[in-house]
């Protein structure tokens, strides 16, 4: 018990005799402030692409869709009324 005390007596005194620089340091992540005044017009305009072209691959596959359930419905020789 006395040499698990005395370890960490020795270990405390370690930990506060560390330089302060190495007690906080800075995240890799945050360089620099944000600067909302000059956006990055680069990421909003693949943002904005990307999202334009999924909405258009998306309305293409649609209308695909419908065309193709509107031939096999011809195809089956469907007679009803309240579809048509």
């Amino acid at each position: 018990m006395a040499a698990g005390l005395r370890a960490l007596r020795r270990w405390g005194s370690v930990v506060a005799a560390a330089p302060p620089s190495l007690a906080f340091t800075r995240s890799a992540f945050v360089v620099k402030k944000v600067n909302n005044a000059q956006p990055n017009w680069l990421g909003v305009g693949l943002a904005f692409g990307t999202s334009a072209a999924l909405w258009a691959v998306l309305v293409k596959q649609h209308n695909e869709d419908v065309m193709e359930y509107e031939r096999r419905k011809q195809a089956r020789g469907h007679k009803c009324r309240e579809c048509s």
